[in-house]
């Protein structure tokens, strides 16, 4: 199985496609986050956990028909998550009043559709990621950066699942490790700088940042194509010393520049104020 999170508007939903059967699982937990507009994934978590309550005393299938599948948190680990196929969540939708419904329909049902169009030509999926980057705003050098980078990453896990490293919490722990190395902040620490939660990071790094990411990752891999390393141990190593290659570079430039290269900039859209508020902070400068 693959982890690839989609977008929906400015949510990340997790999900992983799973080849065999050429099925999509998607993350309830964000869908439910979604419908009920909770800033907060806890809250939606609850609210899951109290459907699912409700569901099984229904006498409902739609529980039943959910996974528990290995999904990245925002701490960077894999955790058991509660899963679904699109058309189980097609169901689930109406059980959750939401203006957000109907949506949520149209997006599932039309990821479906696009991962068929992107088997027969796989082509597709970039062109769809280079058009999303663009309506965000993003730079054609930034998007360029971003496809770049993803094009390392996947030829590292590519070596890693080949060395006996397990997809899921072992990429996990080695992705922290090179980025630890790099940029002096765990993942973690990197998404709380920019004020991120379930956002890919990644998709939130200034170019900089993806060149400094993409720079420890292809270290990482041809440090440990060299002495083929295989498991944990050894490729700990090599992730090890593929951050600090990039760490030396960064260091460098930070000193030519005076300019730190991991920043809190990130690409969310502004908060938003409510019409109350708006009135009320207009009301409160007029009598300053």
């Amino acid at each position: 199985m693959k982890n690839l999170p989609a977008q929906f508007e400015e949510h990340t939903i997790r999900r992983v496609y799973d080849q065999p059967t050429e099925t999509w699982w998607f993350s309830v937990v964000d869908i439910v986050q979604v419908l009920t507009q909770q800033a907060n994934p806890t809250t939606a978590r609850k609210y899951w956990n109290k459907l699912k309550e409700r569901l099984k005393k229904e006498g409902s299938q739609l529980v039943t028909n959910c996974h528990q599948l290995k999904l990245p948190a925002s701490d960077g680990k894999s955790y058991l998550t509660d899963a679904a196929t699109a058309e189980t969540l097609l169901r689930l939708v109406q059980s959750v009043p939401s203006p957000k419904a109907e949506p949520i329909k149209l997006w599932l049902a039309k990821v479906g559709y696009e991962r068929m169009q992107e088997m027969a030509d796989p082509a597709l999926s970039l062109d769809r990621a280079r058009d999303t980057w663009q309506a965000q705003g993003r730079s054609e050098k930034w998007i360029q950066q971003r496809m770049t980078g993803q094009e390392t990453r996947n030829k590292l896990t590519d070596y890693w699942a080949g060395h006996e490293i397990k997809e899921g919490e072992e990429f996990a722990i080695l992705t922290n490790i090179i980025h630890q190395e790099w940029s002096g902040v765990s993942v973690k620490t990197h998404k709380e700088i920019k004020g991120l939660k379930s956002q890919n990071l990644r998709d939130h790094m200034s170019e900089a940042e993806l060149i400094f990411t993409a720079l420890a990752e292809l270290s990482t891999r041809q440090l440990a194509e060299t002495v083929e390393a295989s498991g944990m141990a050894e490729n700990e190593t090599a992730a090890r010393s593929g951050g600090r290659i990039a760490m030396k570079a960064r260091l460098e430039l930070e000193s030519k520049t005076g300019k730190p290269i991991v920043t809190g900039a990130n690409f969310l859209p502004p908060p938003r104020i409510s019409a109350r508020k708006a009135i009320e902070k207009k009301t409160s400068t007029k009598k300053r």
